[in-house]
């Protein structure tokens, strides 16, 4: 599955549509939810600087013309507080920092941030560490009591 900000009246650059209560990220990370097929996915966050795929010619966001874009409409995911990456162990409290402008997800997700304009400018070594992860979005944590909390402090 893959998504455009676009679609959702938001620009395609990371800093134009990756911050906390807008359309499309909720959008998107309702899709990781338990309420949706796409529960538990692979995620990545990939613009056109994103890597060339292992034997292709192509990234996958030039890839994505392949595949149908998925556009549901909109949802709201306040409930789900938590953004949980299976693959390390490891979650987000998405209320732990009240002050929080920006969203973790695309930002943890993103590859290829740095080489173009409108990424990320900061150096937070957790920005791209989820890239390619199996994610899904959770309302408690009760139930990954061995996974370990990564304090998203990204401004």
């Amino acid at each position: 599955m893959w998504m455009n900000p676009l679609a959702y009246n938001y620009g395609s650059k990371l800093m134009e549509h990756s911050y906390i209560k807008g359309t499309f990220v909720s959008t998107f990370e309702f899709a990781l939810s338990p309420e949706s097929p796409h529960y538990k996915s692979r995620v990545v966050w990939a613009g056109d600087y994103a890597d060339i795929e292992p034997g292709k010619d192509t990234n996958l966001y030039e890839q994505c013309s392949e595949y149908n874009m998925l556009t549901p409409l909109p949802k709201e995911t306040t409930k789900y507080r938590y953004i949980v990456n299976h693959t390390k162990k490891q979650f987000v409290d998405k209320l732990q920092n009240p002050k929080q402008v920006l969203h973790p997800l695309p930002l943890l997700t993103v590859m290829g941030n740095g080489r173009g304009r409108g990424d990320y400018e900061g150096n937070s070594p957790l920005v791209g560490s989820w890239a390619c992860d199996v994610i899904s979005v959770e309302e408690t944590i009760c139930a990954f009591g061995d996974f370990t909390e990564v304090v998203f402090d990204i401004d």
